[in-house]
């Protein structure tokens, strides 16, 4: 929409010099300064009528603009519609920065024009202020939005209209949907006007645009958003903040990201112009709009924005400020191509090799604006590598390592030891000097060619560090050997640091003889030893000088070792079963048993005479080594020797419940067995067999006559290893028919009759068996036999008193027994 301001508005006086932006144009001074402002209300339409307060720039604030930095909404105390903003933030309905940075250029100070306050009919304004506005309401005023816009009459600097000379303004905004026809919508415009005529090309206006226009004061419109989403519109995620006059469904917000936009003044040289940012509520009044306007602070024409050093293959943007309604023309260098953006004002390209000029061209109908800006392009970095790498012993070593093969400049050495964690070094040569390492340790070279070309590393090379040798010691460094012995007399290389080249020997600890061939073990067993001896190690690691372990003593002691012969070696038994074990003792004067305890007939240790037979018997509880010592008088050392009695899990059979059954009613009996070392593959026998159809399942029926009083049935279950384990129950034979049995009375915590419960005869399972109390309440319920109620009522005795019982349950033939009746609780 077009704003004029009133003639009592001054002139700013300008140097003319032919670049330089107008003093405060983008609000440097962090205030209005310079700048003319109005506030209004357009219940009468957009015009000059919406206009009701001006601030004249000579004036100082409140009234004016000097020095003044926030003017308020017009009739609103308490909410701002103009200020100035030079601290950084988020929009809240936009999500996107309040003071920006665009194609490059870093804004310092943005002019927020309007809030989310609005006026309703017969009413006044109300709502809480966006972009960092106060809410607030005020007293009565008209329906129709709210008007506040800013202007600048810019004094044009003399000079060829060849020579551009550009403002460049950025722009977002919010606006709340009204759903009205476009004249009457929310909007933000920039007006650009000379000699009271408004540039058309460079007077942009931005609206929520609908489907169709209506009457004044209209709500029937439908929103266009296929259109606003491609003028860059988004849907807020949130709703507006007021009462929206048509109900809930019209508090859609939706926003504007900032944009750019430039215009050309140099057909203007000499005049004078009048630059007019303004923001509109809708003209029906209860929809919001506001808007953030930042400027260049730069006027000396097109600038193209991006790098000037690339590297080849880079994916690069350059862009320049758009101009309103304009036609674009980019060149790029030689060899470089364009990917996206030729007739827009961003350019998206791929960079060659090949240095030159990015070229770009914006032309409307009042502006054809050119710029160019040089690049140079560098050839993808390539590392290298680095050779040289060698394998040296720990501690004072010289290596000189090379890179080769490399295109760009060596940013610097690094290193590292587990391929992790790298370490840079203070050297950017492409030779380097590895002194005095301890470990193994990595080296690579950082590589750039050129500042736009990725940094890449080299292929490395490894300094292999061998550890200093350590002989280490023999284990154990003294010891005796029984002639004969076959037996605990190894030899082991513990603490060393390196590899055993070879074992060495010595009758007297100064001469030494190696193995031959070379023993290049870390154990030595001793065997057919006849004199005393020392052995040694020696050790290397890797290229580092070999070392030698300390010496061990072997002395020969001339007195026979114990022998012995164990049967068996080891065996497996059965839980709660025995082991018949046997030794024959040829050499020896005494022996023992370890694990004695579980023993018998072990001997009281005293040989007396050879060959010396034991035959104990082993009955352990659960696996154990018996290991039998025995001694020959003279000589140190023990012979030992270890049988393993492994013996197997008890099993644990399960015969089922004791139960009640009827003369001449099949009974069925079910066993199970649990046995880990067989599960599900034992075999079951019954005994008694009296009434069983077959004894050798695990599951026989059994049917009892009247002559039979009751029966304990057991049932042994074997295992495929012939282990057994046996359950038991009993069957008592009552001679009436099935039926359920219940007490007429029980004592609760007696010696006797302390639990109430059903007796069942002949019947196989428990429907229910449920007590009431006198008042009807339940107190206990269960479908268990053999379970029953302790007289307990939620963890305390019940009184004294009569009980009301009820049970059913079914009989082995499958008929339903049913029975009701009371019982006294006696204490």
């Amino acid at each position: 929409m077009k704003r004029y301001l009133p003639v009592v508005w001054l002139l700013v006086a300008h140097a003319v010099q032919a670049q330089v932006c107008p003093l405060n144009s983008n609000w440097s001074l962090g205030n209005l300064t310079h700048w003319e402002a109005y506030t209004g209300n357009n219940a009468g339409g957009n015009g000059l009528s919406a206009i009701h307060e001006v601030y004249d720039s000579s004036v100082a604030a409140p009234t004016g603009t000097l020095g003044n930095d926030a003017i308020y909404e017009y009739n609103l105390a308490g909410t701002i519609g103009i200020q100035i903003l030079s601290t950084p933030g988020t929009d809240p309905y936009g999500g996107f920065a309040m003071i920006p940075k665009i194609n490059g250029y870093q804004y310092t100070n943005v002019i927020l024009l309007g809030s989310t306050a609005v006026t309703v009919k017969g009413g006044g304004g109300s709502g809480p202020a966006g972009g960092g506005n106060a809410g607030g309401t005020s007293g009565a005023g008209p329906s129709g939005g709210y008007v506040r816009g800013v202007s600048y009459r810019i004094n044009v600097p003399a000079g060829p209209i060849s020579e551009p000379y550009t403002m460049t303004y950025a722009y977002a905004m919010v606006l709340e949907n009204g759903s009205h026809g476009s004249n009457e919508q929310p909007l933000f415009s920039a007006t650009l006007t000379t000699n009271d005529s408004v540039i058309n090309c460079a007077s942009p206006k931005y609206f929520l645009p609908t489907l169709g226009d209506v009457n004044q004061q209209g709500t029937t419109s439908i929103l266009d958003s296929a259109l606003a989403g491609s003028e860059g519109f988004f849907l807020s995620p949130l709703p507006s903040p007021n009462a929206s006059p048509q109900g809930p469904q019209h508090r859609d917000v939706w926003a504007k990201g900032w944009t750019e936009v430039t215009f050309d003044l140099s057909p203007y040289r000499g005049q004078q112009v009048v630059l007019n940012f303004e923001t509109d509520n809708c003209v029906p009044g209860g929809h919001f709009a506001y808007s953030y306007v930042a400027l260049r602070n730069v006027c000396g024409g097109l600038l193209i924005s991006g790098v000037t050093a690339t590297c080849a293959g880079n994916t690069v943007i350059y862009s320049v400020p758009a101009l309103t309604g304009a036609a674009y023309q980019w060149g790029v260098p030689a060899g470089w191509s364009v990917l996206s953006g030729i007739d827009s004002n961003i350019l998206q390209v791929k960079a060659g090799s090949n240095p030159g000029v990015i070229i770009a061209n914006e032309r409307n109908s009042c502006a054809n604006l050119t710029a160019s800006l040089n690049v140079t392009s560098a050839v993808p970095t390539v590392a290298g590598a680095v050779s040289g790498g060698i394998e040296v012993c720990a501690g004072t070593n010289v290596t000189d390592l090379t890179e080769s093969g490399n295109r760009g400049s060596i940013l610097g050495w690094v290193a590292s030891t587990d391929g992790v964690d790298w370490t840079a070094l203070n050297d950017t040569t492409p030779e380097y000097t590895a002194r005095d390492l301890a470990v193994t340790t990595v080296y690579r070279v950082l590589v750039r060619n050129g500042q736009a070309c990725a940094i890449d590393s080299s292929v490395g090379t490894t300094m292999l560090v061998d550890p200093q040798t350590v002989g280490g010691r023999l284990a154990p460094s003294d010891l005796s050997f029984c002639l004969g012995q076959n037996q605990d007399i190894l030899l082991q290389l513990i603490g060393e640091t390196g590899s055993p080249v070879d074992w060495q020997s010595s009758a007297d600890g100064v001469s030494w003889t190696s193995f031959s061939p070379a023993d290049t073990a870390r154990g030595y067993s001793l065997f057919g030893l006849m004199a005393s001896s020392e052995y040694r190690v020696i050790v290397q690691s890797g290229l580092c000088p070999a070392d030698t372990s300390s010496a061990a003593r072997v002395t020969f002691v001339n007195i026979p070792f114990a022998r012995a012969v164990t049967d068996p070696v080891d065996t497996v038994i059965c839980y709660g079963t025995t082991a018949n074990l046997k030794a024959v003792i040829s050499i020896g004067t005494n022996y023992s048993w370890t694990n004695a305890g579980s023993l018998t007939d072990q001997g009281n240790g005293v040989i007396g005479g050879l060959p010396y037979i034991i035959t104990p018997t082993a009955a352990p509880k659960s696996t154990v080594d018996y290991v039998l010592k025995v001694e020959n008088a003279g000589c140190p050392n023990l012979l030992l020797d270890t049988i393993a009695v492994r013996v197997l899990p008890p099993i644990v059979v399960d015969a089922g419940n004791d139960t009640l059954v009827v003369t001449g009613e099949p009974l069925s009996l079910h066993a199970s067995a649990v046995d880990p070392t067989a599960p599900g593959g034992d075999s079951f026998t019954w005994s008694p067999v009296v009434g069983l159809n077959n004894p050798t399942i695990f599951d026989p029926t059994a049917i009892l006559s009247a002559g039979t009083d009751s029966v304990r049935y057991f049932v042994t279950a074997t295992s495929p290893d012939g282990c057994t384990g046996v359950g038991n129950m009993l069957v008592k034979v009552f001679k009436t028919g099935p039926d359920i049995f219940v007490p007429n009375a029980f004592t609760p915590g007696g010696a006797s009759n302390a639990i109430f419960r059903p007796l069942g005869a002949g019947i196989s399972s428990l429907a229910f068996f449920r007590i009431y109390n006198r008042l009807g309440q339940l107190v206990y319920s269960t479908a268990t036999l053999g379970d029953g109620w302790d007289g307990r009522v939620n963890g305390r005795l019940a009184d004294s008193g009569t009980f009301v019982w009820v049970v059913q349950g079914t009989t082995y033939a499958g008929q339903t027994v049913y029975h009701k009746g009371t019982m006294v609780l006696v204490r």
